[in-house]
């Protein structure tokens, strides 16, 4: 079965993709049942993103079912600037991998198929991704998944080591002039 078309319904403030559907059969006495299975992924475009599955005997309840999963799991993701990511991370799930890099503005969503999904339901607007092993939806969402629940914003790092996210960036400006001034 040829690969859907993804759309987007409009429903109160959430952004709803469909990135996949499968068609699956369960062979009985009579020849074939079959059934849907969906992927969604739901979002609120300021940093809250979600993915779900559903199955059923029709695409609109599969979908149905696959939305509410998704409203269920959602999760916050830390944005620079409300556009991009804080920082490049790598992501994983089974053979599917994903890399992300944060990009500067203008450059848009460079991404594929079902990573696209995911970026423009969370909220980002500039990002760089490669895929690597499995080109499975599912796994690739997961990965992505993965990844963006590993980004840390600054102001995480620094409740973590007890400091003001101010420091965290003289630290930084101290560290540049240091090795400027061993380089020469």
């Amino acid at each position: 079965m040829a690969r859907p078309e993804r759309f987007e319904r409009e429903e109160s403030e959430f952004i709803e993709k469909l990135v996949h559907i499968n068609r699956v059969a369960k062979v009985v006495k009579g020849g074939r049942r079959f059934g849907f299975a969906a992927l969604m992924v739901v979002g609120d475009g300021k940093g809250r993103v979600g993915f779900g599955h559903g199955k059923a005997r029709e695409v609109p309840e599969a979908i149905r079912k696959a939305t509410e999963a998704a409203k269920k799991s959602m999760v916050r993701v830390p944005l620079r600037e409300g556009r991009t990511l804080h920082h490049d991370v790598d992501g994983r799930h089974g053979a599917g991998k994903v890399m992300l890099r944060s990009a500067p503005e203008g450059t848009g969503i460079i991404a594929g198929g079902p990573m696209r999904a995911v970026f423009e339901s969370v909220g980002i607007r500039d990002v760089v991704t490669k895929s690597m092993g499995s080109s499975n939806a599912y796994n690739m969402v997961r990965a992505t998944f993965d990844a963006l629940l590993r980004q840390n914003s600054p102001r995480m790092v620094a409740s973590r080591r007890g400091r003001k996210v101010s420091d965290l960036g003289a630290r930084r400006v101290e560290a540049v002039r240091e090795e400027e001034v061993a380089g020469e």
